[in-house]
C-alpha cells in the first residue's frame, strides 16, 4: 500500500521547496548544473549581479539604520546635558554644591 502512494503522486502535494530551487532575489530557478552564487551562509543566487544588488541593499539598510541609531543616541545626549545644566541651575540657586562625575552614555 506505501508504494502505492508513492507512485499516485501524494508526496508532491506536500512539497515544500528547498532554499536552493530558485534565487532568492529575481526568483529563477536554479539549474543543477550552473554556479550558485552564495551570500551570507544560506541565501542563493543565479549570478553575481543579483548577489551584488542583494549586498548593496542590505548596505544601505545598515546605514540608514546606524544613522537612525546615531541621531536618535545624539538626542539622548543632547538631553542628558539638558538636564544636568538644569541641575546645575537649580544648585545655584539653592547655594548647594554637586561634586562628582558625570557619565553620558
Amino acid at each position: 500500500m506505501g508504494s502505492a502512494s508513492y507512485y499516485s503522486g501524494y508526496e508532491y502535494d506536500n512539497y515544500e521547496p528547498h532554499f536552493l530551487d530558485s534565487c532568492f532575489l529575481c526568483h529563477r530557478s536554479l539549474s543543477h548544473n550552473s554556479d550558485i552564487f552564495m551570500y551570507r551562509g544560506d541565501t542563493p543566487f543565479c549570478s553575481q549581479e543579483c548577489r551584488q544588488e542583494q549586498i548593496e541593499m542590505d548596505e544601505a539598510i545598515e546605514k540608514r539604520w546606524k544613522l537612525s541609531s546615531s541621531s536618535s543616541s545624539s538626542s539622548k545626549r543632547s538631553n542628558t546635558a539638558r538636564k544636568t545644566s538644569e541641575s546645575t541651575k537649580e544648585s545655584d540657586t539653592k547655594k548647594a554644591v554637586r561634586t562628582g562625575t558625570v557619565a553620558v552614555a
